[in-house]
């Protein structure tokens, strides 16, 4: 064989092969449009939390809750909870009870009228008033500490009613959930 046919050959051959070696796809399967599996027609259940249970950590951030609420006001140079934020305390307390880990700081607050030492003082007796009624619903002890900033951390700088008003407070702060 002269080496033009043998040329000739090998091309043949190469062009063959190429011919077969497809590549090959797979195809989804067809599907039969009246074989769909049918979705589910009721509502999806969402993960609700229900405000009222203060044992649900989800509360603490849930604006709905009492459990988001932190603050407690007082009145002038008085130390003693109103009754509005009774609620408040008993819901916060709940959670303590049921979370034996979490654990809560009472800051102590009063505005700038009167003494450094005697604001104090003030903030001492309110943040152990909240701590007292703390107690007196079932809070362990060792899941509440008290500290008093007197008028050194106030929330408003202003010098009217308005602004004292906000200053005089405990603020409740969990330290562990």
């Amino acid at each position: 064989m002269n080496t033009a046919v043998r040329l000739m050959m090998i091309v043949a051959l190469s062009l063959v092969l190429a011919a077969c070696s497809r590549e090959t796809r797979e195809t989804p399967p067809e599907t039969d449009p009246g074989d769909q599996t049918t979705m589910p027609t009721d509502p999806v259940e969402v993960d609700r939390v229900d405000p009222a249970d203060y044992a649900d950590s989800r509360n603490l951030d849930n604006p709905d809750s009492l459990l988001s609420q932190r603050e407690i006001y007082f009145e002038f140079d008085r130390s003693d909870v109103q009754p509005q934020y009774l609620p408040i305390i008993r819901a916060h307390a709940a959670y303590l009870r049921a979370n034996s880990s979490a654990r809560v700081l009472l800051e102590g607050h009063a505005d700038e009228r009167g003494s450094r030492e005697y604001n104090l003082g003030l903030g001492e007796r309110r943040g152990n008033s909240v701590l007292d009624l703390m107690r007196a619903e079932g809070v362990a002890g060792n899941q509440v500490e008290v500290v008093s900033y007197g008028e050194e951390r106030p929330v408003c700088r202003q010098t009217s009613d308005a602004c004292w008003e906000r200053n005089r407070r405990v603020e409740i702060v969990y330290t562990a959930r």
